[in-house]
């Protein structure tokens, strides 16, 4: 399952700076050093070593910092290099700025290991919330993959989850109100439904109300909660010849069969969290499967995706082309590499589930 900020995450955002950052500090010292040492007249030019110890902090620890800065303060002292006889005050100036530059940097080096931590601790969260979906499941080959809108967390508002059981195999996909950290509790409660309702409901419409009641039960707890949420849940008979569907207010799964791709015709029911319908009972849609057919079910977060000029990315006709030839991780990886490329700006999460029934052909 792919991660939050992987691709996203820039040097001035918590990844480690490029290597040209990283040389700015050696190449300034060489460049003075090269310049002075080859004109044969005094140089003007030792202000660009004061620059150097505070160049250091962004990429370098305390001591190297130390280092450079006492490098820079030799070079103003010694007469070889000619800078044009600096004055006492210059070369305290520039000490002075070498040694809060190392105290800077050795603030940062702190701050970076505890962000480091946690950091891991936040991947270690969404692990055990919401764990990478196995290559395979049961009968059918998956992949999942999620990205967060909320810059600097990995955890936000969508889930999905695939579990074998006594009826073959089961999965979830579903988007809860707000993103980010806000959500979090209520994916933990929905997950936790759904992966208790798997084992003891004998059908998929009854998951569902296990769902949909969890999240009427939390509502109540806190006033004006109004807490709901949109879902897929799929069933694969254990013979992978058909996958039974039911769809709360999310965007329906699209079949890919034969090179198209098309949204699956149903009839979806309420939001999980609004209490479902006492009047009509709720019915799982059966689609019949053929041999190397795949569904692809996504947050809106891509069907709403847009570019430029405010126009809805087109997933059913750049789907195909996408998922031609490729496996469910490539599929994945494809399709979100071609969001992105699409739509300048992501601003809601995006997930997407890809799943492969293994049905012989023949049968």
């Amino acid at each position: 399952m792919g991660r939050l900020d992987g691709d996203r995450r820039s040097w001035l955002r918590g990844a480690p700076p490029p290597r040209w950052v990283r040389a700015l500090p050696l190449l300034l010292v060489a460049g003075v050093c090269a310049a002075t040492l080859t004109s044969p007249d005094p140089l003007d030019i030792g202000f660009l070593l004061g620059a150097i110890p505070p160049l250091a902090v962004l990429s370098y620890g305390p001591v190297a910092t130390a280092l450079l800065g006492a490098a820079v303060v030799v070079m103003l002292n010694v007469p070889a290099f000619q800078l044009d006889r600096p004055g006492r005050t210059d070369v305290l100036t520039v000490s002075f700025v070498a040694v809060l530059s190392v105290f800077v940097a050795f603030v940062r080096r702190r701050r970076d290991v505890q962000l480091d931590t946690e950091r891991t601790i936040a991947e270690a969260a969404q692990n055990a919330l919401v764990p990478p979906v196995p290559e395979r499941v049961g009968a059918v080959a998956c992949a999942g993959l999620y990205r967060a809108a909320q810059r600097g967390t990995l955890v936000g508002g969508d889930f999905f989850d695939v579990r074998t059981c006594g009826q073959g195999v089961r999965a979830v996909l579903g988007d809860v109100q707000g993103h980010g950290l806000a959500a979090v509790a209520t994916v933990a409660s929905l997950l936790g439904a759904f992966r208790e309702a798997v084992l003891d409901q004998p059908d998929l419409e009854r998951v569902a109300a296990r769902l949909d009641r969890r999240l009427v039960t939390d509502s109540a707890r806190v006033t004006h909660a109004e807490l709901f949420a949109t879902a897929v849940l799929l069933e694969f008979a254990p013979g992978a010849d058909a996958v039974r569907i039911v769809v709360c207010g999310h965007p329906p799964p699209v079949l890919l069969r034969d090179g198209t791709a098309t949204e699956v015709d149903l009839a979806p029911w309420t939001p999980l969290g609004l209490g479902l319908p006492e009047g009509a009972p709720l019915t799982a849609h059966v689609l019949p499967l053929r041999p190397g057919d795949r569904l692809f079910v996504a947050s809106d977060g891509v069907s709403e995706a847009r570019d430029a000029a405010g126009v809805f990315y087109p997933l059913l006709e750049r789907l195909p082309a996408l998922a031609d030839g490729a496996d469910p991780a490539a599929t994945a990886d494809r399709e979100w590499r071609d969001v992105r490329a699409y739509s300048p700006e992501i601003r809601d999460d995006v997930t997407m589930l890809v799943l492969a029934p293994d049905r012989p052909a023949g049968r």
